[in-house]
């Protein structure tokens, strides 16, 4: 699976900077105000993170090994 130039540095911004950045203040939220099910919208966050950084990899090693040809 290849990604367009625009498409993966939207997604490496998305799962570098927003995912983490959305799951640390959903976290610190959660402790402040006492939030139900926090721990499971910080893990979902995380597990997406994980995914899309996982799609990401793939992309980048198909792209490159294209490149090398």
């Amino acid at each position: 699976m290849n990604f367009s130039n625009k498409a993966y540095n939207a997604l490496k911004w998305i799962v570098i900077t927003v995912l983490p950045a959305t799951s640390v203040f959903v976290a610190a939220l959660g402790y402040i105000y006492s939030w139900g099910n926090t721990d499971a919208i910080v893990a979902t966050l995380n597990a997406i993170a994980v995914f899309l950084g996982a799609t990401m990899h793939i992309s980048s090693a198909s792209y490159n090994k294209k490149e090398g040809e």
